[in-house]
């Protein structure tokens, strides 16, 4: 059984400063990702990661655990994509929102948690 709770998080502003900065951070790297993974049809967990891991880690600096976390997070953002295209959730195939939704990457808002 799975329990979810929500909390509220009531950083420092030096804490607050370095949340917002790794957010930044890590969308900017999921969105690189996911130009990476569009670009040459790779949008599943291992074979991605085997990818962009490294880079990841070296141009963002980011730690091995939110590297980890940002492939998963552009993964699983081409997994939804896929099941509302499957669903018909963004028209048929050839409409203008279908094709909007298939001819370019995923991109994530900076501040998007």
């Amino acid at each position: 059984m799975k329990l979810v709770t929500q909390i509220r998080l009531l950083p420092t502003p030096n804490q607050a400063t370095a949340l917002e900065a790794t957010l930044l951070t890590c969308n900017e790297a999921a969105t690189w990702a996911s130009r990476v993974a569009f670009e040459r049809d790779v949008k599943r967990n291992f074979p991605l990661r085997k990818l962009v891991y490294g880079e990841i880690k070296a141009r963002w600096g980011l730690g091995s655990q939110a590297a980890q976390h940002v492939i998963k997070k552009t993964c699983d953002a081409y997994t939804a994509l896929r099941a509302n295209l499957k669903a018909g959730n963004l028209g048929k195939p050839g409409s203008n929102r279908y094709r909007k939704a298939v001819e370019k990457p995923i991109v994530f808002r900076p501040e998007g948690a």
